[in-house]
């Protein structure tokens, strides 16, 4: 792939999303799986969920809005 390409863009767009994703989803899951007391190992799979959850969706509108603005040169 060519270094500006739009692929490229999308992609980067993506693994950014999915890294401020999951840290969000890290924290808040943490922070709910605490407050509402989840025992043992629930609270593992909780905090996981969560992650995942997160680094799924900021993944996909950080990709999408990196395609919106793909033809656009600033």
């Amino acid at each position: 792939m060519a270094r500006d390409s739009c692929a490229t863009r999308v992609a980067v767009g993506a693994a950014m999303g999915g890294a401020v994703g999951g840290a969000v989803g890290a924290v808040y899951g943490t922070y709910e799986a605490a407050r509402y007391k989840i025992p043992g190992a629930m609270k593992i799979r909780h905090i996981g969920q969560t992650t995942l959850g997160s680094v799924a969706l900021f993944g996909l509108f950080l990709a999408a809005g990196s395609l919106i603005h793909c033809g656009k040169s600033y």
